[in-house]
């Protein structure tokens, strides 16, 4: 696989400011693929004088000669891949580079401290797939842990190229992460939730930086569409704000294509995700990323309580959570996560090849769904709950034309079938006759909607039976100083470009609110302060 000489030219200048030599070390061997990745590292290694590829018959954990570390300075840096890092992992590849030589984490010093103070010994390896656009961001996040703590090593392995490895694991779906030998987890994850996670298996110790940061005008939760466009409302202001969010993009960053976004006739969620980042930098705003927010404290002066035991204190708050994948909540469900059971088709379609699948959810996510993995897979069984499906009508009439797409009316699922960690089928109950049926089958994909991350908030502010943020039309919830926007709250149709300017309406408003509120006089800050 040989790089193109604009490609090798970008690199080059990417490349120029590293600090110290970074080694390449590939395990001697033969493999059908092995020429591709010499050429390839070979490229990579000739844009610059600090980088150099060498081989060893013996490299430690190697999985194959198609395994290589990296390391600076003569130490290693425990990150490793097995496999060629091209398609999406191109970039984690570079950065890893860039990173080993002296390019910022960008990650807060408090994130950076907790992941330096672990005394474990952790050892993680990712399966991925080079088709899949959230895989990178789960080994780049990892990358860091090992870069930061030599305690921790990180391992990329492309599934399509070890697929003893893949069978031996049982694994269906990506990313999947493995720990110590040990399932972790599978699917999208971040540092916040990694961090989150780690907590079940190892002692964390938080010992944060202290805060720094003034009274803050505004603090705004969450950084998708909603949380990005309040925040660069308020900062447009002249307002304190400080943006916290587990991962800046959130749900957005799942979605293939974008079409609806009105003077940008297409795009990606990842592309629409940088944009909005670059957007936000482009502001004197305090983004905390990789930070959960486990609890606010009410009153005049409202107090934010991070992960990391940071606090900070801010005049108002927005709450712009977004929402999550709606689970089906049924036996066998959790169980068989990355073993057959999905979330995203587009990531974990390519595992079902010539398999048959069901598509739980007749809306427009799950008949898309349907139609992207008709070309794909042998077969598509839809299941809606309802008489009739709930998607546009063209999505209807495409998937109704389709031979391999057979669509149930009336399905209720009430079990996913398994035998030795595999999905064999689901079980679900025929609401017009009251008779159980099965459907043989290899993977199910959920596509039932979203949940509210309003978890943390129940005794906060007002939520619905469903947990949405109740609000009017202000963006204001219950409690006085408190606003919600985008998919956490009650306002309809979840749809980016709405949720852009509930963030934006709702912080015109928070803004009106200060500006004529007598609240935050200087008396009562520094009362509140003493």
């Amino acid at each position: 696989m040989k790089l193109s000489s604009d490609l090798k030219k970008s690199l080059a200048a990417y490349t120029a400011d590293l600090k110290g030599d970074i080694s390449i070390t590939l395990q001697k061997g033969s493999h059908k693929k092995r020429d591709d990745l010499v050429t390839f590292l070979s490229d990579v290694c000739s844009v610059s004088s600090r980088l150099n590829l060498q081989e060893d018959d013996n490299l430690p954990g190697a999985k194959s000669s198609l395994s290589f570390t990296l390391s600076h300075d003569g130490i290693d840096s425990g990150i490793a891949f097995s496999g060629i890092p091209a398609g999406h992992e191109f970039n984690t590849f570079v950065l890893a580079i860039l990173q080993l030589g002296g390019s910022d984490l960008k990650l807060d010093e408090s994130i950076k401290s907790v992941i330096s103070s672990i005394d474990d010994k952790l050892i993680f390896e990712v399966f991925i797939s080079l088709d899949c656009h959230i895989c990178p961001e789960v080994v780049q996040a990892l990358n860091k842990f090992a870069i930061l703590n030599n305690n921790i090593n990180c391992e990329m392995i492309d599934g399509g190229l070890f697929p003893d490895l893949v069978k031996k694991n049982d694994i269906q779906g990506v990313p999947t992460i493995f720990l110590n030998g040990e399932f972790f987890s599978s699917g999208k994850t971040d540092i916040a939730k990694i961090l989150g996670k780690l907590e079940d298996f190892i002692s964390i110790s938080k010992q944060p930086v202290a805060n720094d940061l003034e009274l803050q005008d505004t603090v705004v939760i969450g950084g998708g569409p909603a949380g990005i466009s309040a925040s660069i409302y308020l900062a447009r202001k002249g307002l304190k704000v400080a943006l916290v969010s587990e991962n800046i993009g959130g749900q957005v960053k799942e979605t293939l294509g974008i079409e609806n976004m009105i003077s940008v006739s297409e795009t990606t969620g990842k592309k629409l995700t940088g944009d909005m980042h670059t957007h936000l930098t482009d502001y004197n705003i305090n983004v905390k990323e990789h930070f959960k927010v486990v609890g606010i404290k009410k009153g005049i002066i409202k107090t934010i309580e991070l992960s990391s035991g940071e606090n900070i204190d801010t005049k108002t708050v927005i709450i712009a959570t977004g929402a999550r994948w709606r689970e089906l909540n049924v036996p066998g469900e959790k169980e068989n996560l990355g073993n057959g059971v999905a979330y995203c088709p587009h990531c974990d379609g390519p595992f079902f090849k010539d398999k048959d699948v069901a598509v739980v959810g007749g809306g427009n996510s799950g008949i898309e769904a349907a139609l992207d993995l008709a070309g794909i897979v042998e077969k598509v069984t839809v299941l809606e709950f309802m008489p009739n499906l709930k998607a546009d009508k063209i999505l209807i009439d495409k998937a109704e034309a389709k031979d391999n797409i057979e669509i149930i009316k009336n399905a209720q699922v009430e079990r996913v079938v398994s035998d030795q960690g595999k999905v064999t089928g689901l079980d679900y109950l025929d609401r017009n006759t009251t008779n159980q049926k099965t459907v043989d089958l290899d993977g199910i994909f959920v596509q039932i909607g979203l949940v509210p991350n309003s978890q943390f908030l129940v005794d906060v502010v007002e939520l619905t039976p469903h947990g949405e943020i109740v609000v009017n039309e202000n963006g204001e919830t219950s409690e006085k100083g408190i606003y919600a926007c985008g998919d956490v709250t009650t306002v309809p149709y979840k749809q980016i470009i709405i949720s852009m300017g509930e963030g934006a309406k709702t912080a015109l408003s928070v803004a009106d609110y200060l500006m004529k509120t007598e609240d935050y006089d200087i008396e009562l800050v520094g009362a509140k302060s003493a």
